[in-house]
């Protein structure tokens, strides 16, 4: 392996993250995971908070990239869809998602993660005003989305399922008063 750099650390940290919680993102570990010695995790952070800092930057970075993606369906039923897919398909995601809000207790854990879902509620909400539900209505419908996405995470990390369920994206979009006969794929 070459020289690492702090993304890697940070992804590095991340996947820590989605096995073991805030707690597996600890320098010993992750370096362990990266094949090498603590001593290299110096050259690029202080200390563990930065490294939590970074891996937390590294996600929220990732959520703006798929919404500029996403921004670019114009269709807000088709964006919808594959905003659905793209999330589902990522349990990493949702996994970092119940992890961090299952921390909340951290100031900082909690300001990116509520950070994160505000923003991925605003997008949502923004789709299902588009297709003309009014502003309550669409931000209760993403609300109760939402936290299916959460509670699929939670479910899958105690084990009572595997993944998500085989038809959740139909299921998800028929829940937020999205008709799915309506939708083109556009990717």
């Amino acid at each position: 392996m070459g020289r690492l750099t702090a993304d890697d650390w940070a992804k590095a940290a991340l996947d820590a993250l989605v096995e073991g919680g805030l707690a597996a993102v600890a320098v010993e570990p992750v370096a362990a995971r990266l094949g090498v010695s603590k001593g290299s995790f110096y050259w690029h952070f202080a200390n563990r908070q930065a490294l939590v800092a970074a891996a937390l930057a590294l996600w929220e970075s990732h959520t703006e990239q798929v919404i500029a993606e996403l921004e670019t369906i114009e269709e807000p039923a088709a964006r919808m869809r594959a905003l659905l897919e793209l999330a589902f398909a990522d349990p990493a995601d949702a996994a970092i998602s119940f992890r961090l809000i299952s921390a909340a207790d951290d100031p900082f854990v909690a300001a990116v993660a509520r950070r994160v879902s505000t923003r991925r509620l605003e997008v949502m909400q923004a789709a299902l005003e588009e297709l003309g539900q009014p502003a309550p209505e669409a931000r209760d419908r993403v609300v109760a989305g939402y936290s299916s996405y959460l509670g699929i995470a939670a479910l899958t990390r105690i084990g009572v399922v595997e993944a998500a369920p085989r038809d959740v994206v139909a299921q998800a979009l028929a829940e937020l008063g999205v008709d799915p006969p309506e939708i083109t794929s556009s990717r």
